[in-house]
Order: C-alpha cells, then structure tokens, then sequence
C-alpha cells in the first residue's frame, strides 16, 4: 500500500469520523429542544386545567360577565389545538390577553377576591405561569444553541443534506413584554388603613 493510498484513507476516516460526530451532535442538541418544548406542554396543560376551574368561580359571583368567559373558553380550546410551535405561541399569547380580562372582571367583585378558593387558583395559575417562562427560557436557550450549530460552518453546508432545519423559538408577542400591574389581594382603602395604622 502505498503512502498516498495511507494518507487518502486517514482523510477518509477523518472525514466520516467528523460527519458522524456532527450528526450525532445535532440529534443530541435536537433531542434536547424535544426534551424543553415537553416540559413546555406539561405547564400548558397545567394551565388549561386550571383555567375552567377559574371561570367557574368567578362566573358564581359574575354571571352577567358571559362574553369575558366565552372568550377565555375559547382561546382555551384554540390553545389546546395549537399543533406548530408558532400556532402554540399565537394561541397562548391570545389566552393570556383573555386571562387578563378575566382578572379584571374579578376586580370589580370583592367578594371574588377574597374567596379563599379565587385567591388559590391565583396563586396556582401564577405558580404555573412562573413555571411556563422558565421552561420557555430553557427551550428557547437549546433552540439558541441547535440553532447556532447549524449556522457556522461547516455544519451550514452539511445539516441540511441530513434534513436538519432551523427550529422557530418560542416567544412573547409585544403586549405579553410590557409590564403589567395586577393587584391580586388588598384594594386601594385596605391599603389606605394600613399606611394610617
């Protein structure tokens, strides 16, 4: 055998060594996005049982408010359908705006607010609505990472030829970044007495 041949065959190796370390990277960078986008539907799903359980309580001491819960039941059912992660993102932005008109109905009504059963589901929702960012995050970050190794080369010339593709991230619409003031518990004279004690 010659040193040509030798050398031809070590390149060879090098070669399919390098493909199959690549492609093996992107299945495990991919694997894990599955993994976060799981984690992501879990805390969805939370957040649909939670969210009928909350109309019906509120809908006990507000039920002239019938347009607020048939909203809200619907953008649950459109979230709940959503099958894309960019049909996912448009729906649950869309059931957020929704929740917030229900907490504002639920403003309106002391008793509601101070229902022992209100003021849990609350506490549930925005326990969960904490988990959704942080898994959004998480997912988002592995997304960042797929993303970023399928754009420099030379896995940008190979991936595609395996059918790796762009993964989309999964987003706040520009209304979900902007602060938002929600006061869960005391009312402004409740406030006004304790400043005066």
């Amino acid at each position: 055998m010659s040193t040509v041949s030798i050398v031809v065959i070590i390149i060879a190796v090098l070669i399919g060594g390098y493909l199959i370390f690549l492609y093996n990277r992107l299945i495990g960078l991919r694997q894990k996005i599955q993994e976060a986008w799981a984690d992501i539907d879990a805390q969805l799903k939370r957040r649909h049982d939670l969210i009928p359980n909350l109309v019906e309580t509120v809908k006990g001491y507000a039920e002239h408010e019938r347009g607020t819960f048939e909203e809200v039941t619907k953008a649950r059912a459109q979230a709940q359908q959503a099958g894309t992660v960019e049909e996912k993102n448009q729906a649950e932005n869309m059931l957020s705006d929704t929740l917030k008109s229900l907490f504002a109905v639920a403003e309106d009504y002391p008793d509601l607010k101070a229902s022992q059963n209100f003021q849990e589901l609350q506490r549930e929702l925005s326990d969960t609505e904490d988990k959704i960012l942080a898994a959004r995050r998480f997912y988002n970050s592995n997304v960042m990472n797929y993303n970023t190794s399928l754009q420099t080369f030379p896995a940008n010339v190979i991936a595609p030829g395996f059918g790796f593709q762009d993964e989309q991230y999964f987003e706040a619409e520009a209304s979900e970044r902007e602060n938002v003031d929600v006061n869960f518990g005391k009312d402004e004279s409740e406030d006004q007495s304790t400043k005066e004690d």
